[in-house]
């Protein structure tokens, strides 16, 4: 069982259509309280919002409503239904007819090099882009690109597909840029142990091992939550033994109107926050510790650091159980 899950205010879209007939892979949705009623679409496993707390009845409770977090019920779902693995999109990335992820272990080419931030579009692309996340300071150095690299034989826990058309980008550069972007194809590209880069929610598979590393922060602005799970979830990859991968773009992101200058306010904590995040993480994380265990650490560090509110501690142990049960 492979599964697919998205959060909707909408109808179903081109994009909620095309994942639905995805042979092989069971299309989960999850609503909220100002998605429409009777929600229906083909193929489609849809938990309305009043389903929520049968699915997952803690998480549901510790989580807020109208709120992107809402997605981690189709990930407790999946979990119920015994996935080998969950891709994590969004109802406005269409799937590309090659859309798909390569295995979770193999030769790949890997980075090697000093740089703590790699801009790993760059590799994809000639063009001035990075992703959103991606340290301002960090843009122009050229060690930030992903130069140095060989085959190695890693195990990847995350795979990021890119998005052709309307990529993953910061309002700073929608706003002083917005050109649209279709990538190179080329082998897909993982990043080394050390060398971080922000990654997001809109074409992103989890292997079942690192599952707890879906957790989405739910007390944060909406456009840190997952960049914020990106940024704790590397350096736990890492004592792991797993590494973080990106692949050529297999979806089309047709965007929705967006207020770009509400998108940069929502988005200060990435711009002030992801180097702090980084450090704070890797020395709270353990080799010694699981997976589930160095996530509660790492955001139980991120408290006394003032990175996330006290709140979001009752909701990363909600979730946890729930993987539990």
């Amino acid at each position: 069982m492979k599964s697919i899950v998205i959060t909707t205010v909408f109808p179903p879209t081109q994009a909620v259509r095309d994942f639905s007939a995805e042979r092989n892979w069971r299309l989960i949705v999850v609503g909220d309280r100002r998605t429409p009623e009777g929600w229906c679409c083909e193929n489609a496993h849809f938990i309305s919002a009043s389903a929520q707390a049968d699915c997952a009845p803690k998480l549901s409770a510790a989580l807020p409503w109208n709120h992107y977090c809402r997605k981690m019920v189709g990930y407790v779902e999946a979990v119920r239904l015994d996935s080998e693995c969950i891709v994590d999109t969004d109802d406005d990335n269409i799937p590309n007819s090659d859309w798909g992820f390569p295995d979770a272990e193999g030769f790949f080419e890997t980075t090697d090099q000093s740089a703590k931030f790699v801009n790993v579009y760059k590799a994809f692309t000639d063009r001035p882009i990075w992703p959103r996340g991606f340290p301002l300071q960090c843009i122009l150095r050229p060690e930030s690109e992903p130069l140095r690299a060989r085959p190695r034989k890693v195990k990847v826990g995350v795979w990021q597909g890119l998005a052709d058309g309307d990529p993953d980008v910061d309002a700073i550069y929608r706003l002083t840029n917005n050109e649209q972007c279709f990538f190179n194809k080329r082998e897909p590209l993982v990043l080394g142990r050390g060398n971080l880069c922000p990654f997001n929610s809109q074409n992103t598979l989890f292997f079942r091992d690192v599952f707890p590393l879906l957790y989405l922060p739910a007390f944060v602005t909406f456009r840190f939550t997952d960049i914020l799970r990106g940024l704790v979830a590397q350096p736990i990859l890492w004592e792991a033994g797993y590494h973080l991968g990106f692949t050529p773009a297999t979806v089309t992101q047709k965007r929705s109107p967006h207020d770009y200058l509400h998108d940069f306010e929502s988005e200060v904590p990435c711009y002030l926050l992801a180097n702090k995040v980084a450090d704070i993480v890797g020395a709270a994380v353990r080799s010694s510790a699981s997976i589930s265990d160095n996530l509660f650490n790492a955001y139980d560090a991120l408290l006394v650091r003032a990175v996330v509110k006290r709140e979001e501690l009752p909701v990363v142990t909600a979730w946890l159980e729930e993987l539990r049960r």
